[in-house]
């Protein structure tokens, strides 16, 4: 799945240059766009009674980003074992020069804070993860 971002002016610290924190931001919403095109958005899986909090990142800076450059976020499932969810990330500027790679962990827990069994319990969320991987 292919998410677009706009580097924005307040993203950018004092030399023009995309701070590093915001490269994470930018994963969660390449990973909320994946949940939304897989028919699982953020908002739906709460009224299912999930959760999903990050275990993990990781972020490795390729060539920096300035003010209004365009980046073309690939994410893709790394790894699901059921309950948890490896995502990595590949972010491209125009030019498709690879400016920033990373990857997140994510757990699923039901509202008592215990891990769900997704295959059994929400077997439609667990098949999109599996396809998230091809």
């Amino acid at each position: 799945m292919e998410y677009m971002h706009k580097v924005q002016y307040y993203e950018t610290d004092k030399m023009g240059i995309t701070h590093h924190s915001n490269y994470i931001r930018w994963m969660e919403e390449a990973r909320v766009a994946f949940l939304e095109e897989a028919g699982y958005p953020f908002d739906k899986l709460e009224e299912m009674g999930i959760v999903s909090p990050v275990l993990s990142i990781s972020c490795d800076y390729k060539h920096p980003t300035t003010f209004a450059d365009e980046i073309t976020i690939t994410a893709r499932v790394k790894e699901f074992r059921g309950v948890k969810l490896c995502m990595e990330y590949e972010m491209k500027n125009a030019a498709g020069l690879v400016v920033c790679v990373g990857t997140s962990s994510h757990a699923f827990l039901g509202k008592n804070g215990k891990p769900v069994r997704m295959k059994r319990d929400y077997p439609g969320l667990y098949e999109e993860f599996l396809k998230g991987m091809e």
